[in-house]
């Protein structure tokens, strides 16, 4: 239950003056929809009103607070026309002017012979000064309404300033200080005030300078946000692990023989993360590891080689894929091992229904299957082993904890996770906390560099003439789009379209895989390319993750600038995969962003998936890094990992301390900390604490 103290800041914004149905559903898409959300919605300028001039030193597009003395209010001669209230100092005049104005409230805030402070953008028209629809109107004896410097917030068509203003403005009203949950010693060293202050000085912005996430407010806001998620993390890590493990040693017999059937030997990076995850196994604690590797490192025959070992110790292992190609293409790759360590392998997806499926269930649960092959499938509650010993999930980042967790109740089995997206330190530690880390560095044995070239859509003939010579030479190609089908909104080349014109330019077959084919159809498309049939394969992102052809050379992406680097590299990953020389096409809509000209400089200079995943962390902050929603990846309303990467180090430390020192949070630090996890919905790990 939350506790009591934090009820007000849980409220839904309708609950606050001047909050009606219609501000609600537009606060709703900026911020969200209660005062916690706008609590959180830091703001992302400023406006200084101080300054004060005469008229007749007033200049062109700065913000000026003016005392005016009002003359005449200018009926205008057409509807279109504005309504303009005439006014001056004792220098010059200046007009004030509203469009679709109401005269009668007009004349009730700028009586004429009145005199009123008024603050608002400058601008001259004609030589003349103006000010269009001011800020503020209000009678100089109420000058302390007026705010000298007004914090900025991100809006949205409909939405004023002011209502938004107001409205975070009252939410703050209801913040009670809290008990602290820093050592006092550490705040004073790194000049923090209390989480109440430091809020509401992040929302009292005075200088641009204020909005920095340097300031020691937007620090202290960023660690208590980093400490919530590390807390969380390790409270979940332990929960994992405490349900008791068990000793998987292996014998080494089925290992010797896969080894023995691999065309190649395993580079120093697989054997070393091999190493490791064989150690964690023969411990008795449960093994709960993450496998990074860049695209095409060789996970899969690691994770192969441990779901071996688990076989060896007399249990069952499971692979889990999120898409159903993924997990066909594995299921193809990993049976010649399987068949030569002699183990039984078998498919479970979604496409399996019926008495297909029951007897794989029944084979599954009899222990007569000891490597079982799926998609999400293997989560649903009809699906029991005899004894898991192995869980491994791919491409992590389709999945999340409670899926972890899900998984791990099929029986005590130790869990490997792989992704093929090289995650940064910082994303690592947030997202992945709660596991210890293996990375494969390098490139297998006998995989080439892919050139990589950058060229302008104004020259996409050329592109399609080079094709032309590789696919007479035998080449097969991948042509990537961003969309599926003509948009009216949008000039993105459509993948339908594209595959149309290179039939007519080409006169070859041509293929085209995207996400809403079933997936019989698309498994069906990637066979024919996969068997020359189709020399080219027009796709959208779905053939991002996994596929292998290694006949596939060339690899264009066009709109390459709409691509974020993690995308692109994973893309790229998709060739340079067989003996002949590959290239990658990144095709360009001119102008260029400088973050997308600073995205595909770097594609051009490294094909390190580390390095890229480092510099797409700094180009783009961590909130758009492989997509929050469908990443797993915590959402951060006060930290910016790559502002706040050393309070992410800091924050980890705390929490492993502290959880060393007091497991169930019960010291008066501790109940703190659980305001703290309450505060930053990380509700699951408090109850993992009452549930033990």
């Amino acid at each position: 239950m939350r506790p009591a103290i934090l009820f007000p800041l849980f409220a839904e914004t309708r609950t606050l003056p001047g909050v009606g149905p219609r501000i609600e559903k537009l606060i709703a898409r900026v911020a969200g929809t209660r005062l916690i959300d706008l609590i959180f919605d830091l703001p992302a300028g400023v406006i200084d009103r101080s300054w004060r001039p005469k008229l007749i030193r007033a200049e062109a597009g700065r913000i000026a607070t003016l005392l005016l003395n009002v003359l005449e209010h200018v009926r205008p001669a057409t509807p279109s026309r504005p309504w303009v209230v005439r006014c001056s100092d004792d220098t010059a005049l200046i007009d004030l002017v509203f469009f679709h104005a109401r005269p009668d409230y007009l004349k009730s805030v700028l009586p004429v012979g009145a005199q009123r402070l008024v603050s608002g953008r400058v601008e001259r028209f004609r030589e003349a000064l103006q000010m269009p629809h001011p800020d503020y109107v209000l009678d100089p004896a109420k000058a302390a309404e007026l705010p000298l410097h007004e914090a900025v917030y991100a809006l949205t068509e409909g939405l004023p300033a002011k209502s938004l203003h107001k409205a975070v403005r009252a939410a703050l009203d209801k913040l009670q200080p809290l008990p602290e949950w820093h050592d006092a010693a550490m705040r004073k060293a790194r000049g923090w005030t209390s989480f109440h202050e430091a809020l509401q000085a992040a929302h009292a912005p005075v200088r641009e300078d204020d909005l920095a996430p340097t300031t020691p407010a937007r620090r202290r806001l960023a660690y208590d946000e980093l400490l919530a998620n590390q807390l969380a993390l390790h409270m979940i890590r332990a929960r994992l692990k405490t349900p008791k493990g068990r000793a998987l040693a292996g014998t080494g017999t089925l290992k010797r023989k896969a080894l023995a059937a691999l065309p190649f030997a395993l580079t120093d990076g697989q054997q070393q993360a091999l190493a490791e995850i064989e150690t964690d196994m023969a411990s008795p604690a449960r093994m709960l590891r993450l496998l990074q590797g860049d695209v095409g490192a060789g996970k899969t025959v690691v994770a192969m080689l441990a779901l071996l070992k688990a076989v060896e110790s007399g249990c069952q292992g499971a692979l889990m894929a999120p898409t159903e190609l993924l997990t066909r293409q594995h299921m193809a790759s990993l049976a010649p091992l399987a068949e030569a360590a002699g183990v039984r392998m078998a498919l479970l997806t979604g496409r399996e229904r019926g008495p297909a499926r029951e007897r794989t269930l029944d084979t599954l649960r009899a222990g007569e299957i000891d490597i079982l092959v799926g998609t999400h499938a293997l989560f649903s509650d009809d699906v029991s082993f005899r004894d898991l010993g192995l869980a491994v999930v791919d491409e992590q980042h389709r999945f999340g904890v409670h899926q972890r967790m899900q998984l791990q109740g099929k029986g005590p089995a130790d869990v490997l996770v792989m992704t093929a997206t090289p995650i940064p330190r910082t994303l690592a530690l947030t997202a992945y906390g709660d596991m210890d880390v293996s990375r494969i560095h390098g490139r297998p044995p006998g995989r080439k560099p892919v050139e990589t070239r950058v060229i302008s859509d104004e020259k996409l003939d050329q592109a399609v003439a080079h094709l032309r010579g590789a696919i007479a030479k035998g080449a097969r190609a991948y042509w990537v789009c961003p969309l599926v089908e003509e948009s009216e909104k949008s000039d993105l080349a459509a993948a339908e379209a594209r595959a149309r014109e290179l039939r007519q330019a080409l006169g070859i077959p041509v293929g085209l895989v995207h996400g809403r084919l079933k997936g019989q159809e698309r498994d069906a498309a990637m066979e024919r390319f996969k068997r020359g049939e189709d020399k080219i394969l027009v796709a959208t992102t779905v053939i991002e993750v996994g596929v292998d052809v290694p006949e596939a050379t060339i690899m264009v992406v066009e709109h390459a600038e709409r691509f974020g680097l993690a995308q692109l590299h994973q893309l790229r990953g998709r060739v340079g995969r067989g003996a002949g020389k590959s290239s990658c096409l990144l095709v360009y809509h001119p102008p260029l962003g400088e973050t997308a000209r600073a995205r595909l400089k770097t594609m051009r200079e490294t094909d390190d998936g580390f390095v890229i995943a480092e510099e797409d962390l700094s180009l783009r902050g961590a909130g758009e890094l492989l997509g929050k929603r469908q990443s797993g990846m915590p959402e951060f309303r006060l930290a910016d990992l790559a502002a706040h990467s050393d309070l992410l180090a800091m924050a980890r430390d705390d929490a492993r301390l502290v959880l060393s020192r007091d497991p169930q949070l019960k010291s008066p630090r501790g109940e703190a900390l659980r305001l703290l996890l309450y505060l930053f919905e990380r509700d699951e790990a408090v109850r993992l604490l009452r549930t033990g």
